[in-house]
């Protein structure tokens, strides 16, 4: 398998800090993780620790490493309450020696259990489903077809088999809701949690309203608010806030919700719009864990219902705006609309078709999806 986008990145870094990866489960990390071993090592190599495996669990809490690696891996240690001060204490008494690769299917940023003594240890890199560019082949379209198929998550996507994909969506929820989420989070009601889930793609593309699904669950706003926030800890899914201007009456509450797996969203138009969402976020983590900017994923909306699905934002700042439509159309005049009273530089429009225009009174470009990802070099 090639290289995965960050490698390079984690390659510079490992040399004096520890390397964090976090993200969805199967997402690829572990693989990415036995890869800096080097060749030929898997699963059963010495250097690769896993706390839910007893003999390791035991290795780990007496403070017993592998001897003869250089490189040792971690996975899923988080689960553990005390981990950050154990790997603390690992790490300023190997580090000469020892380089230390901890990976964890949930928030690692988010598991501290108390203030961060890690703190300038460690780099933190979240780890993607595959996109567009990563895949090597921007303007292949059947690939842009089975990504919004199949979704980014390596086993679905390379499988390309319908009867695969429709087993592994039911195994990988049942995995996070049961496994995961049992093991990091306190939950009761775990079954509402697994009715939650399954009503979450309906509300891919709208602004979210928690009031809404409190009243269908029948459970308090705050409860709904608490379980929305355990799937974001667990990379289920991520929710973007509107962005505000001077010169628009913007939304401020509501968010709009995303799947990491894109493919979870039944309506082909949401679900363009949720793989869009995926590379942009996929940017601005990437920007962010490698070159130490902020950055932000949000929406345009006003009141009056006017909006533009994306803004990309840099230190505060708007990079660009874009617009999701399935087919090939003339410019939205909400694009003109926002342009007129933001100071977004850039509007982009995005479709699957082959079309590829610019409007100079909206100053927006319409152009294909593909297209639009090879020209901003998204990862």
């Amino acid at each position: 398998m090639e290289p995965r986008y960050i490698m390079d990145q984690i390659e510079t870094d490992i040399a004096d800090r520890m390397i964090f990866i976090g993200g969805p489960r199967q997402v690829g990390k572990t693989t990415l993780a036995i890869s800096l071993l080097g060749q030929g090592q898997n699963e059963s190599s010495p250097a690769y620790l896993n706390w839910d495996v007893l003999a390791d669990r035991e290795d780990i809490l007496a403070g017993r490493l592998p001897s003869g690696q250089t490189r040792i891996i971690f996975d899923e240690i988080h689960k553990y309450a005390q981990w950050r001060n154990l790997m603390k204490g690992l790490f300023d008494k190997n580090k000469t020696s020892v380089s230390f690769i901890v990976t964890g299917s949930a928030r690692l940023d988010y598991y501290r259990k108390g203030g961060d003594s890690l703190q300038g240890r460690y780099h933190y890199y979240r780890l993607h489903p595959f996109t567009l560019m990563e895949c090597g082949r921007e303007s292949d379209n059947a690939l842009v077809a089975q990504l919004l198929r199949f979704g980014g998550f390596p086993e679905p996507f390379l499988r390309g088999e319908t009867r695969f994909h429709r087993r592994w969506l039911r195994e990988h929820s049942a995995r996070v809701i049961y496994e995961d989420l049992r093991d990091l989070e306190n939950v009761r009601e775990v079954s509402m949690l697994d009715l939650l889930l399954s009503h979450l793609p309906a509300c891919v593309g709208s602004p979210l309203s928690v009031n809404s699904l409190s009243k269908l669950l029948q459970v308090a706003y705050e409860t709904v608010e608490r379980w929305l926030a355990i799937f974001e800890r667990l990379y289920l899914c991520y929710r973007i806030p509107p962005f505000g201007a001077k010169r628009i009456r913007a939304v401020r509450k509501e968010k709009k919700l995303y799947f990491w797996d894109w493919s979870r969203v039944t309506d082909r138009g949401a679900r363009f719009e949720n793989m869009v969402a995926g590379h942009l976020l996929k940017y601005c983590h990437y920007v962010e864990d490698t070159e130490g900017y902020d950055m932000e994923l949000r929406f345009i909306r006003d009141t009056d219902k006017r909006e533009v699905d994306f803004v990309v934002l840099r230190d505060g700042y708007a990079e660009f705006a874009v617009e999701c439509k399935t087919g090939e159309r003339s410019t939205s005049p909400t694009c003109r609309y926002f342009r007129e009273r933001t100071d977004i530089p850039r509007f982009y429009q995005v479709h699957l078709g082959t079309k590829d225009f610019g409007n100079a009174t909206t100053n927006t470009r319409v152009l294909p999806f593909s297209t639009f990802c090879r020209e901003l070099v998204l990862p």
